[in-house]
């Protein structure tokens, strides 16, 4: 029988089928060939004859993409949440986070939690280095506000939630799947940084969709095999400028004609996105460096 794994505690998994849930053993086999579960992993499942007795996962369907850190598989989306204030947002790690879900195929979606933390001003003008490249939605959690788009944008699919820690992950996650029960933290005083509160991935479902929880997102390295002439193609706006360029590969910095430097010039482009693309190129020329 086909299931979903759920979510995995002390070598069992927790597995959703066409019956119920059911608490399941992964075979020798994937761990003979290191190929570990993980959760959102799509599986065949031997469910045991008795109620009492353990069910037997067989096989591992393949992943449509998947991450080592959390250890999650076949998302549908990514919701970068980050805060509009405390902690402040970091658009380096945030722009490395939708890169790396451009990369692996995944849609990317961005969250502005704590807007009642930033005046409207600066909350417009965060949502505007976004808005326009992927969707993009304001959130108050604690207070509610937003969340019914953000539930929206759930239903019908797999979304994992990524981002900083302090700025109200599990808040979204106890609003939009109460019955997870998350423990949310405060900031830390003097880091200004959130405490961990999350202890396991885990899916839920809400509505007709799945939303993960998954402690430790909340940064990501670059691929290892990223070069630094196709980053600029995981950036959508910096993409479609980057058609008007005399050359093939421009790397959009000093050379002439460069229709994404056109761009940045007429607003096609942000700042603050071009400014985190040039930060990510220095840090992929420093890696192939000390590689070389």
């Amino acid at each position: 029988m086909k299931g979903l794994v759920l979510k995995g505690i002390g070598g069992f998994y927790f597995v959703e089928t066409s019956e119920g849930i059911v608490r399941a053993k992964a075979r020798g086999v994937f761990k003979k060939d290191r190929n570990l579960l993980v959760v959102g992993d799509e599986v065949e499942v031997q469910i045991a004859e008795n109620a009492e007795d353990d069910s037997w996962i067989t096989e591992i369907f393949p992943r449509r993409n998947s991450f080592s850190r959390p250890p999650i598989s076949n998302i549908d989306k990514l919701m970068v949440v980050f805060a509009a204030a405390n902690p402040a947002p970091n658009f380096v790690v945030i722009d490395k986070m939708l890169v790396m879900a451009e990369r692996k195929g995944i849609e990317p979606i961005v969250c502005i939690n704590k807007s009642d933390l930033a005046a409207p001003d600066e909350v417009a003008h965060i949502k505007s280095i976004y808005e326009g490249v992927y969707k993009t939605f304001v959130t108050n959690a604690k207070a509610g506000a937003g969340l019914s788009e953000v539930r929206a944008e759930i239903t019908g699919y797999k979304v994992a939630l990524a981002g900083p820690s302090g700025v109200g992950k599990s808040t979204i996650v106890n609003a939009i799947a109460p019955e997870g029960n998350m423990e949310t933290g405060d900031i830390s005083d003097k880091t200004s940084r959130g405490k961990h509160t999350t202890r396991h991935v885990e899916i839920l479902r809400v509505d007709d969709g799945y939303i993960f929880d998954t402690p430790g997102f909340t940064s990501l390295d670059l691929d290892g095999d990223i070069g630094e002439y196709e980053l600029g193609d995981y950036y959508p706006e910096i993409r479609d400028a980057a058609e008007s360029c005399k050359f093939a590969d421009c790397m959009h910095i000093n050379e002439p004609e460069c229709g994404v430097k056109d761009a940045l010039s007429s607003g096609g482009v942000s700042k603050e996105r071009y400014a985190t693309y040039l930060e990510l190129v220095k840090e992929l020329r420093e890696r192939g460096k000390k590689y070389e």
